[in-house]
């Protein structure tokens, strides 16, 4: 498996690794895996990015907090993934958001919505009871590459 460093700006370096199967993108500006997983895969022109929880990546702690809160910081951290990977949230095709309640969903989609622009990506939100570490919110998404 070979890795190199590519810069894509200046604060941000990404790892990508080369790998017949799977090119993962690594960034120190978002949480790191907790379990065998990559932050990001690329595959032909398209982002895969794992889901994101209210972590601070500078201290690794979670920021939990009202759902609010919560909502920006995941999408702060699916910002920085898509910079290391050379796109951003304006490339979004699609998004997976989990609730700890279905009851937070006019809170996260407030947020939610400051982070796009129509057409707004496709979603899908469910409620799913429990999340690691009992946060309120985590999102994955889809991301077209710039070319």
């Amino acid at each position: 498996m070979m890795h190199r460093a590519v810069e894509r700006s200046r604060s941000c370096i990404a790892l990508e690794t080369e790998d017949p199967l799977r090119k993962a993108i690594v960034t120190e500006h978002a949480p790191q895996p907790v379990g065998p997983y990559s932050q990001a895969i690329v595959e032909g022109d398209f982002i895969f990015v794992a889901g994101q929880g209210p972590i601070n990546p500078a201290t690794g702690s979670l920021e939990l907090g009202d759902v609010r809160q919560e909502t920006k910081r995941v999408f702060e951290n699916l910002r920085a993934i898509l910079q290391a990977a050379g796109s951003s949230l304006d490339h979004v095709v699609k998004c997976n958001v989990y609730l700890r309640d279905i009851n937070d969903f006019a809170a996260m989609n407030e947020v939610y919505k400051t982070y796009f622009a129509a057409p707004f990506p496709a979603r899908t939100t469910i409620q799913a009871g429990a999340l690691p570490g009992g946060i309120g919110v985590e999102i994955e998404c889809i991301a077209k590459k710039v070319r």
